[in-house]
């Protein structure tokens, strides 16, 4: 294989190759940092060439800027051509959008396409609304069916459609397949590029056929065995290929019993396999049995990470990733819709306490007590809301293990309330202690703390089971509801025990 390591080509400097796959992640860092710092000095340099040549034409003014400027833009282009795809586009990612663009026109054309795979959504809009058409097919051009099947719905439809008529008709077929299952699909995530092998054939056979290929397709772990109707059979783990006798056949040492995937399967469900059995890659096939592609542990680690982001995302009401340079505008809007939810519920929360005035204006300590029995119960809430979503989106929390959990966390919440409340009810009464109120202030705190932590764990629980029922992201919005539930209902809580006690 011409990518082992006696096959290296010898002009290539091992500096370069070195630099192009990070030893650590501070590495990305670092090159992040020099970016900064040399587009901090060809900022100055601009700025003095712009100074310095006011007095002169125009055409010549250009001239000389150019020139000025010319040898800091060298530097930042050699700087940023041995860095792997995924270090530019963290870089891109951290750049305002004006020094954003001055690095993306440096990058060498070819690399354009792996680049926008690698950036978030929210960023590769912007970078591909700096290109042209005739840009955005070179780019698209150069990546493989699954990576442009990826960021189709980013590229204009006409791109899409060139850069298909340039494809093989293997290639727009297996697009034309990517592009036709729904995006949390096994089929959206899969990779085409594979190595398949008959099981009547000996190992040596297929080692010499190995041998065949200028590079294997990125983490083959094994070989699939298939029929001639392409049916999966097994697999041939190369760990296997390697140690067993060349004349053996494949059917012989072939692993019959491996996890394969459909096509329509969850691909966030098919993250926690890999994740349970350590898998590589696996197979997919489809409704026959019929090998189409493979799910790869890259595309995996993306997946995980997409469902994190989205689920921190969502749990403080934010719709979308947002672009941390995007404008003023569009990064208020992506906020309005929880920020409008949660100015109702404080205009709720406000009229409870308001029904409660009489109460307060008799005993002024409780207007002091209430942000506490609101706060604890919410913190208490966010504990188990965090937990109960977490085992929601690994399937732990089934039909017959849902009313266990249930009484199990209520449990806990009154355990926690009597503890607290108790603690918080004593503090309560030695700071009015003086006073005739302050024996049932230590009481009142006490109950409410217990009952509204009871009814925080309700909440954190029936939220998310709620929204998975009903289709939605269990953590959609999670924590402004929790929130709301726990002032509005807390604050009803303590004032009307006082209510009762101090009537």
């Amino acid at each position: 294989m011409n990518d082992s390591p006696t096959d290296r080509d010898p002009d290539v400097d091992d500096d370069v190759i070195e630099q192009s796959h990070p030893r650590d992640p501070e590495d990305a860092q670092r090159a992040l940092s020099e970016v900064e710092d040399l587009l901090d000095r060809l900022q100055v340099v601009r700025e003095q060439a712009r100074h310095e040549t006011e007095s002169l034409d125009p055409q010549r003014r250009v001239l000389v800027e150019n020139v000025a400027v010319g040898q800091h833009l060298s530097r930042l282009r050699h700087r940023l051509e041995p860095l792997h795809p995924a270090d530019v586009a963290y870089i891109l990612e951290a750049l305002p959008r004006d020094r954003r663009m001055v690095v993306w026109d440096l990058v060498k054309a070819e690399r354009d396409g792996e680049i926008l795979v690698e950036v978030s959504d929210s960023v590769r809009e912007t970078l591909i609304a700096s290109m042209d058409r005739d840009e955005l097919v070179a780019a698209a051009g150069t990546l493989d069916t699954d990576d442009l099947a990826e960021i189709a719905d980013d590229l204009p439809d006409d791109v899409v459609e060139q850069v298909r008529r340039q494809l093989t008709p293997e290639e727009r077929e297996q697009l034309r397949a990517a592009l036709s299952y729904p995006e949390e699909t096994v089929g959206a995530r899969m990779d085409f590029e594979l190595v398949t092998v008959r099981e009547d054939v000996t190992l040596e056979v297929v080692l010499r056929y190995l041998r065949r290929f200028e590079r294997l397709p990125d983490h083959t772990d094994q070989v699939f065995v298939v029929d001639r109707h392409d049916v999966l059979q097994g697999s041939l783990p190369l760990d296997r290929l390697l140690v067993s006798e060349p004349d053996s056949t494949v059917e012989d040492v072939m692993k019959r019993d491996l996890l394969s995937l459909q096509a329509l399967d969850n691909v966030g469900e098919a993250a926690q396999a890999f994740e349970r059995y350590d898998l590589i890659s696996a197979p997919v096939v489809d409704a026959r049995g019929r090998l189409i592609g493979r799910l790869t542990v890259a595309e995996v680690v993306d997946v995980i990470r997409e469902e994190n982001d989205t689920e921190v995302l969502s749990a403080a009401g934010l719709r979308d990733e947002e672009d941390l340079f995007a404008s003023i505008l569009n990064s208020a809007r992506n906020r309005w819709l929880w920020l409008g939810v949660n100015l109702c519920t404080a205009f709720f929360a406000s009229r409870v306490i308001g029904a409660f005035e009489g109460t307060i204006e008799k005993v002024v300590a409780l207007a002091a007590l209430m942000p506490i029995v609101a706060g604890i119960a919410g913190n208490s809430g966010n504990q188990t809301m965090t937990l109960f979503i977490r085992s929601l989106a690994l399937g732990q929390v089934t039909s017959g293990n849902t009313q266990q959990l249930v009484r199990k966390e209520l449990l806990i919440a009154l355990l926690n309330g009597l503890v607290w409340g108790g603690i918080a009810g004593a503090f309560a009464w030695l700071l009015y202690r003086g006073t005739a109120e302050g024996p049932m202030l230590g009481l009142t705190m006490m109950l409410a703390m217990v009952l509204n932590m009871l009814l925080a764990a309700l909440i954190a629980m029936a939220v998310p089971l709620v929204l998975q029922r009903v289709g939605r992201d269990p953590a959609l919005g999670s924590s402004v509801l929790l929130t709301f539930s726990t002032d509005s209902m807390g604050f009803f809580i303590f004032l009307g025990l006082a209510s009762i006690f101090f009537h």
